[in-house]
């Protein structure tokens, strides 16, 4: 069912090794259904590796490891099983529920138990994780469930090649692992191990198309279906659900209606029909993904109507079928005057959205980018999260590196994701993670691509697994998160210098996000990077651009005034203490300062600097810390794979060079306008 491996790819975080503890032992699997099956594959594969064995029927030597469903347990089997359910039983904690599972440990005999077959295969993959530690001392049952109902991943892939963002929007690791010039890949091998990989670290869905959706990409939901259901096929078999990015407009695309209003009988009955189709193909599809009045995609608003009257057109078709519709929350303005500083691309969200609350169907997902903007280095938390109490609300991130190295930087991106989901908005404990728990998860753009290592940088394959464990449990820390990873991917039996190695990756990546801060658009003012492309220095790129992302850098200072008082009004969309803590620079945090604010270039930060000294400061600090990166990589020839340090060192390279332009250009930039020194002395150029 599983099949073998690729060998023409990187394992990630799923080396044999890791297999080493589970599949050297003697292992029952008591249970039924698909997913238990997966399970029994994965063990058995693992035996086949490391010499132990596998059954699934209680007679038998004794084993050492029990993998159980809670329902399958009957008499007769191992007394270890029933000292772990009675010992969950006492606990008091309920049921372990669709995909949570405990682990106990009795005598010589480590037990996993799952209310349901996701719950087994969830808890497989933790027993990776934990290695032979799962087998040491004795423990009591240890329950674990995940925190967000729906954590998913959205492919910004393209059936055909767009003739300006190619198979993969913002893909920057090659080609689609889906799609290929118009037509599905027949490697299916490569999705069986992305969708094994997906399951290792909990993540649960994929939206496999692009959200822009063009012409050929509208037809997956309906004569190019079975594209979509082949791949449904080989994610099943993981717990993962397929999802389907569709174009607003498609009643009239794909079947030749005059309108596509949500309020029409014809267009209402097109969608309930077409969604029937859809299921009966796919039983357990997840449901749609639409971007709609965004960056010239279609909407409702071409009929008068808003964004609650086209979600819940489709929340309606999927109803039935237990689907739901995520609907993005990126509708701005897209063509605005830059002179017009009344204008706020920052507010749009929250001026469309939060008036609709409470309008929404259960079944419809308002899915938010975490910040007002779009994915930049630092941005403050978007106000939308917050705003919306009657809707469900999912928290999107983006694991591709748009904004933050394109994967040719190092930029471990858990701690920007962690200060993001730990954010709170009063003393009562309600935080980010809070609302994407109680409302539609947590959802992120991928990374992986047809690239050998998946993320064409391997150090970018920590932020795909980041995502997917933060998703399960936003309190784990990243510095913990960083030490899983590597204890997988660079597994201790394969390194000389095991201890070494962990030190220099920690050293390398904890702060490679702040790193990457530091040399490029400063103290939360964003963009700054050449238009289109989005990687490297323009500083004046984007200024004078219909697209509402400005800096207003003149003579006197720098940053956008988002406040109530002389600015867009932006401060106001948060509640206290936020509204009033962003509304003055003397309270505002330095890190967002230039986001709220334009400030003179010798306002000074509650660092003691000025701001012009802090933006000369911190871009020759970043270009310093990548070049202590560089060296310490080097350290490590003959710790890791040939093939991984050289793909590393030359991305290194390449983030040296770009830190250094980003450094010299954006410095550059400062002094000419501000006419103030440097005070240490330094060349600006």
């Amino acid at each position: 069912m599983t099949g073998p491996a690729p060998t023409d790819v990187h394992p990630a975080w799923l080396p044999p090794e890791v297999f080493r503890a589970v599949g050297s032992r003697h292992c029952l699997v008591l249970g039924a259904g698909g997913l238990v099956d997966t399970v029994v594959a994965e063990v058995e594969r693992a035996c086949a590796e490391h010499g132990g064995s596998v059954r699934r029927e209680v007679e038998g030597p004794p084993p050492s490891l029990v993998l159980a469903l809670v329902p399958a347990v009957g008499d007769g089997g191992p007394a270890e099983l029933d000292a772990a359910l009675a010992e969950l039983e006492t606990a008091g904690g309920g049921p372990l529920g669709a995909e949570g599972y405990a682990l106990a440990r009795h005598g010589e005999v480590t037990v996993l138990l799952a209310d349901q077959p996701a719950g087994l295969l969830y808890g497989l993959f933790h027993l990776t994780r934990l290695g032979e530690s799962a087998f040491g001392a004795p423990y009591a049952a240890q329950p674990h469930r995940p925190a967000m109902r729906r954590r998913m991943l959205d492919h910004w892939d393209n059936v055909d090649v767009h003739p300006v963002m190619g198979q993969v929007e913002r893909g920057y690791a090659g080609g689609s692992i889906f799609w290929q010039a118009g037509h599905p890949r027949r490697d299916r091998g490569r999705v069986r191990a992305y969708a094994r990989l997906l399951a290792a670290c909990g993540i649960n869905a994929v939206t496999v198309n692009n959200v822009n959706v063009h012409a050929t990409e509208a037809r997956l939901l309906t004569e190019r279906l079975d594209d979509v259901a082949e791949l449904a096929d080989e994610f099943r078999p993981y717990g993962i659900r397929v999802h389907l990015s569709v174009t607003f407009a498609a009643p009239v695309v794909l079947a030749g209606l005059s309108t596509a209003d949500p309020l029409d009988d014809a267009v209402r009955a097109w969608w309930a029909q077409t969604t029937r189709a859809v299921y009966a193909r796919i039983p357990d599809f997840g449901g749609y993904v639409v971007k709609a009045d965004s960056e010239g995609q279609p909407g409702p608003f071409s009929y008068g109507r808003d964004h609650a009257d086209g979600a819940n057109l489709l929340a309606e078709a999927l109803a039935p079928h237990g689907g739901v519709v995520h609907w993005r929350a990126f509708v701005y303005n897209h063509r605005q005057d830059w002179r017009d500083r009344s204008t706020d691309r920052a507010r749009a969200a929250f001026d469309h959205f939060a008036p609709l609350d409470g309008r929404f169907r259960d079944n419809v997902i308002v899915q938010v980018k975490h910040g007002p903007m779009d994915f930049q280095t630092r941005e403050p938390v978007s106000p939308v999260i917050t705003a919306m109490p009657g809707t469900r609300m999912a928290v999107e991130f983006q694991v591709t590196q748009e904004y933050t190295g394109q994967q040719r930087h190092v930029c471990y991106l858990a701690p920007w994701w962690s200060e993001v989901l730990r954010f709170g908005w009063s003393d009562d404990g309600h935080t980010v993670a809070g609302v994407a728990a109680d409302g539609g998860g947590l959802v992120a753009v991928s990374n992986v691509g047809d690239d050998p290592f998946w993320t064409g940088h391997p150090l970018a394959q920590a932020n795909l697994y980041a995502f997917g464990r933060l998703a399960w449990d936003p309190q784990l820390r990243p510095a913990e998160l960083l030490d899983e990873w590597i204890e997988l991917t660079f597994h201790p039996d394969t390194s000389a210098d095991p201890d070494l190695l962990r030190r220099t990756l920690h050293e390398i990546m904890d702060d490679s996000w702040r790193t990457y801060e530091r040399y490029t658009a400063p103290l939360g003012v964003g963009f700054m990077v050449r238009p289109g492309l989005h990687y490297g220095p323009d500083v004046d790129g984007y200024e004078y651009s219909r697209w509402g992302t400005y800096h207003f850098a003149d003579r006197d200072g720098v940053g956008v005034d988002r406040t109530r008082a002389t600015g867009t009004g932006f401060t106001g969309q948060y509640p206290r203490p936020w509204s009033r803590v962003y509304e003055s620079p003397d309270t505002c945090p330095d890190e967002v300062l230039l986001f709220f604010h334009h400030v003179p270039y010798e306002h000074v930060l509650h660092s003691g600097r000025t701001v012009i000294q802090h933006i000369y400061d911190t871009h020759f600090d970043g270009v310093a810390e990548v070049e202590a990166a560089c060296l310490r990589w080097k350290s490590l020839v003959g710790l890791v794979d040939a093939a991984v340090h050289a793909r590393v060192t030359e991305r290194l390279d390449e983030q040296l060079r770009c830190a250094r332009e980003w450094r010299d250009q954006i410095n550059a930039y400062f002094h000419r306008k501000s006419g103030v020194p440097d005070a240490h002395g330094r060349l600006l150029h």
